[in-house]
């Protein structure tokens, strides 16, 4: 069950729509959310900083990095201060954490406390990036220890979530969490394998069948005859779904070694929430 649920925030075009989620899901599960900001260690001692300083004609130690540090602290305390107002407003009663680092590394350790953990596709520095995620994201997603929500840029309620299940030991944990989910918020499932042996599929599906049956929620089991990673996708963007439940499959590639081939496919093209499990 989820009871506490860890926002990652930075500002960007998609702070809005992590609290909007945060929202939503703390009053479903009645979970305790905070709004988490981390300064950036990077922008406060990597080379950016001595780089800057060096274009601009003066050392880096003549007081720019503490000025910088206050500057960065501003930005952050703004951000956490809109995210509890834009709670209240919606009758949550939001923390906040205002930390210092490497950000997906401080995004991970602070997840260990906490069932959840919600951050944007991409981040402040989306225009700079390249590929669909953006660096701190695909960092959360390698690293995290706890399930991450994975939100694009604009909140909208899902309706119809979609639960990518083969019966491999991270797909059965996202399963229980689908399961939680549409218990708690009161949503229909929609349980999909693509699994190309017609015996092997009937029995992945009769096995979520049966999971199912103890949660009491309404759910369909459909069987795609395709490619997984193809297969997969086409069927939720064909059938209007807003919502992907999927565990990390198998390894291969940077990405791929930690996610799984199938899962960074769907992930790098379907464009709605998407919560992983590894």
């Amino acid at each position: 069950m989820i009871k506490k649920i860890l926002a990652a925030l930075d500002g960007s075009a998609y702070t809005k729509a992590v609290t909007g989620y945060g929202i939503w899901l703390s009053k479903g599960f009645d979970a305790d959310l905070t709004g988490l900001y981390v300064i950036d260690l990077v922008a406060l001692e990597g080379p950016f900083l001595h780089d800057l300083s060096g274009s601009l004609g003066f050392e880096p130690f003549l007081n720019f990095s503490t000025k910088m540090r206050e500057a960065l602290e501003a930005s952050g305390r703004t951000v956490l201060e809109s995210f509890v107002e834009e709670c209240g407003k919606e009758g949550v009663d939001a923390e906040t954490l205002l930390a210092y680092g490497i950000v997906s590394n401080e995004i991970c350790d602070k997840a260990r406390l906490n069932d959840l953990v919600i951050i944007g596709r991409r981040g402040v520095n989306a225009e700079f990036e390249h590929g669909l995620l953006g660096s701190v994201t695909e960092g959360v997603m390698r690293k995290s220890s706890r399930p991450v929500l994975v939100v694009p840029e604009t909140f909208s309620t899902p309706q119809k979530p979609l639960l990518c299940y083969d019966s491999s030991p991270n797909s059965t944990k996202a399963m229980h969490s689908a399961a939680e989910f549409v218990k708690a918020l009161g949503l229909e499932l929609t349980v999909i394998t693509a699994e190309r042996d017609g015996e092997t599929a009937s029995s992945v599906l009769e096995e979520a069948e049966d999971y199912l049956k103890s949660y009491g929620v309404d759910a369909s089991f459909v069987h795609v005859d395709e490619d997984a990673p193809v297969g997969l996708e086409n069927y939720y963007r064909k059938n209007g779904h807003d919502l992907i439940f999927m565990g990390a499959t198998r390894h291969s590639g940077i990405l791929k070694m930690v996610l799984g081939s199938t899962t960074e496919h769907v992930i790098r093209t379907v464009e709605g929430p998407f919560f992983l499990e590894r």
